[in-house]
């Protein structure tokens, strides 16, 4: 009796195996968002899984095996469009360029190792990958000019969110000037400079009689360092000689120059 009884435990023993969680053969993802604002839409990728995070910590609704993921977490901020794990700057309605100001594209990629039974918690710090970019040009006699739209050739349209990088063919962007007393403002925002050069042409449209002129200048020199802080704006300043009578295609910028912008970061 004594004996059976032993077998009885022993066998009761092996039965009652015991497991930290309600999911013994595989594993939970938590993540926890960093440095982002309340009111931002971000989403998470694994494995070409898509699931929109909710909060945070925000636990992945799938279950996953044990094993190695690559894992991208992103925003579906304004003005992109997504593929996948790619971010596409949205082009504008004639297909030739894209939008100046598309909104602050935060990612984070990272490799994470899932295990049975357990839940990983992944604290994910997102990485503004667009950066500001503000233009300046005085002008001796703004009066005379009514309007300056400028092409930005040679900068980056699609970022691959899990490489961490550009990719694709350089691209250009088309925006306008405002004027400010003797200057002539602007802003755009980009994913980055590509490509060899970097071209700006101004489209100028006078007062007298609507008289137009076309400058070409070469800002490769100028953007040089542009692919640096992204959360930092980069701002450049030059002068614009229009004399009066000056035939179309004679313009040009003189003095250009990279001056240390303010902040230029989304995060609230």
């Amino acid at each position: 009796m004594m004996g059976m009884a032993a077998a009885v435990l022993l066998s009761s023993c092996v039965k009652d195996t015991l497991y930290d969680t309600s999911h013994p053969d595989k594993g939970a993802v938590a993540i926890s968002l960093t440095g982002v604002s309340a009111d931002e839409d971000f989403a998470v990728d694994i494995d070409g899984k898509v699931a929109d995070i909710t909060g945070s910590p925000f636990t992945y609704p799938d279950l996953l095996a044990p094993g190695t993921y690559r894992m991208v977490v992103y925003n579906r901020v304004e003005g992109f469009t997504f593929d996948g794990q790619t971010a596409r700057v949205n082009a504008h309605t004639d297909g030739t360029s894209v939008i100046s100001l598309p909104g602050y594209l935060k990612t984070v990629n990272q490799e994470i190792t899932v295990t049975a039974d357990d839940t990983l918690r992944v604290n994910a710090v997102p990485v503004q990958r667009v950066r500001d970019l503000q233009l300046e040009l005085t002008q001796g006699r703004p009066e005379l000019i009514q309007s300056v739209t400028a092409t930005l050739s040679g900068i980056a349209g699609i970022f691959d969110m899990e490489k961490g990088q550009t990719i694709g063919e350089p691209t250009s962007t088309v925006f306008s000037f405002t004027r400010d007393g003797s200057k002539l403002t602007t802003d755009a925002r980009l994913l980055g400079t590509m490509g060899a050069v970097q071209t700006l042409v101004l489209d100028i449209v006078f007062t007298d009689g609507g008289r137009t002129q076309r400058t070409e200048v070469d800002l490769t020199e100028a953007l040089a360092d542009f692919n640096g802080d992204m959360t930092t704006a980069y701002r450049v300043t030059g002068t614009l000689e229009t004399p009066v009578g000056m035939e179309e295609g004679k313009g040009e910028i003189t003095g250009w120059e990279t001056v240390e912008g303010g902040d230029a970061s989304a995060e609230m």
